[in-house]
Order: C-alpha cells, then sequence, then structure tokens
C-alpha cells in the first residue's frame, strides 16, 4: 500500500509492513502493536531507523521524522547517534575522555596517561570516535585495530585492550547493555608474530673499561649513568630520585612503591662505591629541588636522553635500561649467587606465585654482600673470578 493515509494507519490491524513512500514504513507486529520505521541506503550501506510508536507518532510527525533522518544521513550525520546523544548517551571519545580522568589518578606516571589517551585519539577516533558509545560495534573495532595489527603489534594490543576497557565502562554505567564480542574480534584478525625486542646492553666483560672512561668525563648525564650502573636500578628511578629517600648512613635508597613498575616499596643497598657517588652528587643539589640528579630546567629532572647522548658521546650504541642485563648476564654467567637474589636486586616479580607467597622478604643483606660484588666488578676487581655466596 502506497501513501499512507491517517485513517488507514488506524484501521490496518494485519500484522506485516505498510509502506508510504521514501523509505517510510508502518510495522504491525504479530500482537498488534504498530510503530513506524525509514529504510535509508548511503553509499551502499542500507540502514532501518526505528521512529516511534505510531500510538505516539502521528503520520505526519512520522513524515517529518524520516525527511530528518534522510537529510542527516546525507549530510554525514547518525541519526541514532544524534539521538542518543540527546537522551544523554555520550560518544565514544567523550566515554573514553571520561574513563581516562577517572583512572589517571592509579597510573604511576604521566607518560603513560598520555598514551593511554593519544592511542585511542590516533587509532579508535578517526574510526568511531563520534559515535555513540552504545552503538560501537565488534566490525568497527576489528578494523581499526586491523590497520595497525602487523604493522604496529605492540601498539594495536594495547589499543584493543583501552578500547574494551572504555566498553565495559559504558555496560557498566548502562549505556549499553552488553560489551564487545572480543573472541570473535581476536579470531578475525590475523596472528601476529611475537617479536621480543631486548635493550641493547654492554657486554660485563666492557663494563670494568667502560666505568673507567665513565668516571673520566664530566656531566650530570654521566654521574647518573654511574647511579644506573652501581645500583642496577631502572634509569627513570635514578632520575626522579630524591634526596630523601636516601640514607648514607645506613647506606639505603628507599624507592617509593609509586615510582616502582611492580608498584611496591624497593630498598636498593648501597655499596661503598654508590655512597661515594652519592657524596659526591651533594655538591650538585641545589636549594629549590630536592632531586639528587636535577636538569638543567629549574626544578626538572633530567631526561631520559641526557643519560643516552652520554653513552653516544663515549661511542657506544647501547641503552642506559640495558645495564640491568649487563649485571644480570654478570651473575649468571660470573658468579654462584642464586637467580633469585638477582631478581630481588633487579626488584623483579617473582612468577612463581607460591614461591612468592613464602619469599616475602628483601634478602637485604644478601643483596648488599652482592651489589659490592657487583661495584667491586665495574672497577676491575675481581676480573672473572667466581664471586662465593656467604654462609
Amino acid at each position: 500500500m502506497a501513501g499512507l493515509t491517517a485513517t488507514a494507519v488506524k484501521a490496518a490491524k494485519e500484522p506485516g509492513r505498510y509502506g508510504d513512500g521514501k523509505g517510510l514504513f508502518l510495522l504491525i507486529g504479530k500482537r498488534g502493536g504498530k510503530s513506524w520505521m525509514v529504510r535509508i541506503q548511503k553509499d551502499g550501506r542500507r540502514r532501518d531507523i526505528g521512529l516511534g510508536s505510531a500510538s505516539k507518532v502521528s503520520l505526519k510527525l512520522a513524515r517529518e521524522r524520516a525527511a530528518e533522518v534522510r537529510c542527516q544521513v546525507e549530510v554525514g550525520i547518525d541519526p541514532v547517534a544524534e539521538r542518543q546523544k540527546a537522551a544523554g548517551i555520550p560518544t565514544f571519545a567523550e566515554a573514553a575522555k571520561t574513563v581516562h580522568g577517572e583512572h589517571k589518578a592509579s597510573w604511576k606516571n604521566a607518560k603513560h596517561s598520555a598514551q593511554w589517551l593519544s592511542t585511542l585519539e590516533n587509532y579508535a577516533f578517526p574510526a568511531f570516535g563520534n559515535r555513540s558509545v552504545a552503538t560501537v560495534e565488534a566490525a568497527a573495532v576489528r578494523d581499526a585495530l586491523a590497520a595497525i595489527w602487523l604493522d604496529k603489534p605492540e601498539t594495536a594490543r594495547r589499543l584493543r585492550q583501552r578500547i574494551n576497557t572504555v566498553i565495559d565502562w559504558a555496560v557498566a554505567k548502562g549505556y549499553r547493555e552488553i560489551g564487545l564480542a572480543m573472541p570473535v574480534i581476536d579470531k578475525a584478525l590475523p596472528k601476529q608474530r611475537a617479536k621480543v625486542k631486548h635493550h641493547k646492553a654492554v657486554p660485563y666483560a666492557d663494563l670494568p673499561a667502560f666505568v673507567g672512561t665513565l668516571r673520566a668525563r664530566e656531566g650530570m648525564g654521566a654521574l647518573a649513568l654511574e647511579a644506573v650502573i652501581l645500583t642496577a636500578a631502572r634509569s627513570g628511578e635514578v632520575r626522579l630520585a630524591q634526596w630523601s629517600e636516601i640514607d648514607l648512613d645506613a647506606a639505603t635508597w628507599t624507592i617509593p612503591a609509586e615510582r616502582m613498575k611492580a608498584g611496591r616499596e624497593h630498598v636498593v643497598p648501597l655499596s661503598a662505591a654508590a655512597v661515594s657517588l652519592f657524596e659526591r652528587m651533594k655538591e650538585h643539589k641545589r636549594g629549590d629541588s630536592n632531586l639528587v640528579f636535577p636538569g638543567q630546567r629549574r626544578g626538572k629532572p633530567l631526561s631520559d636522553m641526557t643519560l643516552t647522548k652520554a653513552m653516544r658521546n663515549m661511542g657506544r650504541d647501547e641503552t642506559p635500561h640495558g645495564f640491568r642485563s649487563t649485571f644480570r648476564d654478570w651473575v649468571a654467567e660470573k658468579t654462584s649467587w642464586p637467580a633469585e637474589l638477582a631478581e630481588a636486586a633487579l626488584a623483579h616479580a617473582i612468577s612463581d606465585k607460591t614461591v612468592a607467597a613464602y619469599q616475602r622478604g628483601s634478602m637485604l643483606e644478601k643483596r648488599r654482600e652482592l651489589m659490592a660484588a657487583w661495584a667491586g666488578y665495574c672497577e676491575g676487581a675481581g676480573g672473572g673470578n667466581v664471586v662465593r655466596l656467604a654462609r
């Protein structure tokens, strides 16, 4: 039936679909319920959009709404998303920014916070950021991931996790009924080839000569790099070290949990060489800063690139973080210290949950002996001799 009338709409009883023209239909369900629907097609894609119950929406109003929907689609506006926005349902981009704001206080550093949102801004927002968070479907997410799944596998995996976090938040807020079918999305993506990229490290055999050359150089980068070596700490932990964390009398450096990768406080036993280094750093102490290794800008720490530049100036292409691998290789290949002690010195979490449940101590005194032996090796003492574990 083409060209409906108000009387015909009221009189229609038989379940089915009745056309009015230009894609507008009156739908009658098996139980007699009547509703309006407009069918639109854009760029080869067909969509059916509901316009409301016929008991509340007259034929005239249904025609007006159908015309409005057609105009919106023609200029690239998603009428369903616009309707949900009017009802208070945010777009995916708006939801992501809200989730970011709620979670960032729990993250360890500003860099991670910025990366969390920028990943979505770069790869998810262009694909479906303006779409209502209630209507983001698995197909759109799969396509966004597929664009970088093989070229940028690590970024893609993080993007997947962050998109899912936003969608789960929307479910919890009542903006959508179900989350994404992640197993379906995963199966629809090509298999990634695992590529483990290790930080390039100075061979431990080269280390005594390297440390000797390093100590002959000047600059805050060289001093911080020596601290990285002697403590086997991460470069970020050294760059952000505070004087309030250093106890030279007790020969310890207590790194707070919020700066540790594992989220647990870590006490570093300082060797005599490390204590001497921190004593020298007192000469560089600035009254307006609590930083042990202050940067050039007032109140700002050294940049990671400063340490890297110190190595490049020495003709080395390894990374500052690689000294942790140097330390670990030395322990494994040149000493008889147990592996778990080396892992504790590196503040690595114990992967075996049963062992972790019983091994709760920090093994501080044993680690103190280990770090003293390491400092001795760095300074050229002991050469390749095996260090015996004290009983």
